[in-house]
């Protein structure tokens, strides 16, 4: 399902997820994308890892993007997971994440990915969004408000190009 113009989100890969540490998120996104997109979960796992090392994706109020370049996409993908308790993600701001975003992009997409990272971050800035999000209680609800929020952005709100 294309839920916005710059990537793709099943709502298989829209989870409430109970984890413990920024590792074992990672470890989940890689097997959702795995299980979700057929992608291959050990390299994905590595290349959100490979990303991570460059610097925290926490970015901030709560909220992290894990973003890797992988073969075998053809256009981004991405994962939502609502975390059961807050993690600490390394975050510049300090605070623990309870919203994560995983976004893989095709290993050449370039500009088509910050595209997407874009889109991702203009999603959830919004203090009444991410609250939506962050209070869904199941999968299908996170979803679900998800679907509201892109549906109720002003035309192009959610897919114009980054300023």
């Amino acid at each position: 399902m294309t839920i916005n113009a710059n990537f793709d989100l099943l709502p298989a890969a829209v989870l409430t997820v109970c984890a413990d540490s920024k590792q074992e998120i990672l470890q989940v996104l890689a097997h959702c994308f795995a299980d979700t997109y057929g992608v291959d979960a050990l390299e994905t796992l590595e290349s959100l890892e490979e990303r991570e090392r460059l610097g925290s994706t926490g970015f901030g109020r709560g909220l992290a993007i894990p973003h890797a370049r992988i073969d075998g996409l053809m256009r981004p993908v991405a994962a939502l997971f609502r975390l059961e308790s807050p993690v600490d993600f390394a975050a510049a701001d300090g605070m623990p994440v309870d919203l994560v975003v995983g976004l893989l992009s095709p290993r050449n997409a370039g500009v088509l990915h910050l595209h997407a990272l874009a889109a991702i971050s203009r999603m959830v800035r919004d203090d009444a969004a991410y609250e939506a999000l962050t209070s869904a209680e199941t999968a299908e609800a996170l979803f679900a408000t998800l679907t509201n929020i892109i549906s109720s952005a002003p035309k192009g709100g959610l897919d114009r190009d980054a300023a």
